[in-house]
């Protein structure tokens, strides 16, 4: 497939122009015209990079590349040497960051809520038609520790876990990544639990005082699941040849 052909392929799906980010999404790295070989993967590291070439890939696709607003936009250091790499070995790197946080099956929130048999209800923000945040509910209620020994198995993390109370759970917000800043709109909304994959000092504070548990399952862990089934979608519709690769990161 032709490298800017999949671009445009890339942006009707997951629609980069209705979100304001933080970055350049779609093809941020032009490699060789044509593309077959794909990995994806969470960030574009250098090992991620490295993995690619060893693979012989024509493409990365990740949800966090290069060129965020507000970094040094000079090319050098640990940016030029994984530039260089993807340059020197023909190497396209397409990256989708909010874009892929919010699409409603293929996205970093959906796949959790998947993942975790939460029934999405829909946006957090309820004044936002791209709301970042999500909300839901369960089947039925569940403990706070039996949910929290879930999330621990399912993602093969032990998440940090702070309890607002004596309750168990029904409802439940969360945002990937570093989402920890809405757990104030979801406990004003009454929510019982707020997931996210950071956690900042004052979040702990704000689950204690505004009576809503609270769990942090790590920044990479929570969102290692959109690029790979972005991965999966184009091979199963477009028939190439796409591989996930995990690099571990414990934050």
């Amino acid at each position: 497939m032709n490298h800017f052909e999949l671009e445009s392929y890339l942006n009707t799906l997951l629609k980069p122009e209705k979100i304001r980010d933080f970055c350049p999404n779609g093809l941020q790295v032009e490699g060789k015209e044509s593309v077959q070989k794909i990995v994806t993967g969470v960030t574009a590291t250098q090992l991620l990079i490295e993995q690619a070439i060893a693979k012989n890939a024509d493409a990365i696709f990740v949800h966090h590349g290069f060129f965020w607003k507000n970094e040094n936009p000079v090319i050098k250091g640990m940016k030029q040497k994984r530039i260089k790499a993807l340059l020197d070995h023909n190497i396209n790197l397409y990256a989708y960051h909010l874009p892929l946080d919010i699409h409603p099956e293929l996205g970093n929130n959906a796949q959790l809520a998947a993942l975790l048999d939460i029934e999405i209800i829909g946006g957090l923000e309820l004044d936002n038609p791209t709301s970042i945040a999500m909300q839901g509910r369960l089947s039925k209620p569940c403990k706070l520790s039996d949910f929290a020994q879930k999330v621990a198995l399912q993602l093969n993390r032990k998440p940090l876990v702070e309890s607002g109370g004596d309750f168990d759970i029904n409802t439940v917000a969360w945002c990937t990544g570093g989402g920890q800043s809405f757990i104030e709109q979801a406990a004003a909304q009454g929510i019982d639990l707020f997931i996210s994959g950071e956690v900042s000092e004052q979040t702990i504070h704000t689950a204690r005082e505004m009576g809503i548990h609270f769990i942090a399952a790590g920044h990479h862990a929570t969102e290692r699941y959109g690029a790979k089934a972005v991965g999966n979608y184009l091979a199963a519709e477009l028939s190439l040849d796409v591989e996930f690769i995990d690099i571990d990161n414990p934050a």
